[in-house]
């Protein structure tokens, strides 16, 4: 063999490789629309259908307008939650301590000295609280440079301490008229938190699709090091985000005060895990950068729905609990799929 064909034969198999992953096919115009934030959307919708075809077969009360206002109700106050929570893990991070900072401020809104203040002052009291949080959560992150895991747990387990030692480990009755209507309040027929759930909802999704904080957000769960490198303030805006994240336990906050008319440390007990839960399988990566908002109040819908079938069924809440962490790893699985499989 001459010198000419034993130095172009490996050449020519590189080029054959390279040739032959070129001409691999491209995923179906199916996977690109499963993997596509619509897609999954649309998924969520049909899981939803599908769990209103249980509903109406397995309970003759689940289509009834009180019940499917009772789903709404109840999606309202962990909606407002999950608003947040999704803000801050496209952010590339995670809150642990949403549940907590919400009965945190629930507990501090409704004391004697506050509630005498009037409606005006507990509503703010309860959105400084839950922002104070937030800020404290970010700032030791961003500056402090410890691992959201870390912060956000211990966040969860002091707000869970102070709350129970300025209410005594009791219950606070909320004596102020104009709170208490919140919950009772209809319009159109429908309750009042859920429009107060819709509002957040849809000033989230502008600020998140519509604004350059929102772009933020998004440029830096993607490459913290890249954004920063292209003239983003990385810290500033994770402290931001865990701000935003604190705001909305405050909301949450009335809204459960209003709903229970009571502030207790009991109130958020496992929120912060329902709310990452509906993020999850909402199509929001945990690592950061990809998501929709849709997508995670769609999971918070799933997620209610199938509270109330377990309820309308009378079925313990073991085996709710079984089926809530089966969805969840199903989620992950199809996310760590389309992520290998994507072009």
């Amino acid at each position: 063999m001459s010198e000419h064909q034993v130095t172009t034969a490996p050449a020519a198999d590189e080029r054959s490789r390279v040739e032959a992953a070129g001409a691999a096919p491209r995923p179906s115009a199916l996977h690109r629309l499963l993997d596509s934030g619509a897609g999954r959307n649309l998924g969520l919708v049909a899981v939803l259908v599908i769990l209103a075809v249980v509903g109406v077969g397995t309970a003759d009360t689940f289509a009834t307008a009180s019940n499917l206002l009772t789903i709404l109700t109840s999606a309202s106050i962990i909606g407002v939650i999950t608003v947040g929570v999704t803000f801050v893990i496209i952010g590339g991070g995670i809150d642990l301590s949403v549940g907590k900072l919400m009965a945190l401020a629930s507990v501090w809104a409704t004391t004697v000295a506050t509630q005498s203040f009037g409606p005006v002052v507990m509503i703010l009291c309860a959105l400084l609280v839950g922002m104070g949080g937030g800020l404290v959560n970010g700032l030791l992150i961003a500056y402090g440079r410890i691992v959201p895991f870390i912060v956000t747990l211990a966040m969860l387990i002091s707000a869970q301490g102070l709350a129970e030692r300025i209410s005594g480990r009791r219950s606070q009755i909320v004596t102020d008229p104009t709170i208490g209507a919140i919950a009772t309040t209809r319009l159109l027929g429908i309750p009042l938190l859920v429009f107060v759930f819709a509002a957040v909802v849809a000033v989230g999704w502008v600020v998140l699709n519509r604004t350059t904080f929102g772009r933020r957000t998004f440029a830096i769960g993607g490459n913290a090091e890249a954004a920063r490198l292209a003239g983003l303030d990385v810290r500033r805006h994770t402290v931001l985000l865990y701000v935003v994240s604190g705001l909305c336990c405050g909301i949450a906050a009335i809204m459960i005060a209003s709903l229970t008319t009571t502030g207790s440390s009991t109130h958020g007990t496992l929120y912060e895990l329902d709310a990452i839960a509906a993020v999850i399988i909402g199509g929001t990566l945990l690592t950061g950068g990809r998501g929709t908002l849709i997508g995670s109040i769609l999971g918070v819908l799933v997620f209610t729905t199938i509270t109330n079938l377990f309820v309308l069924n009378n079925l313990d809440t073991d085996v709710q609990n079984i089926a809530k962490g089966v969805i969840i790893v199903i989620a992950v699985l199809i996310q760590i799929r389309a992520r290998r499989t994507s072009p």
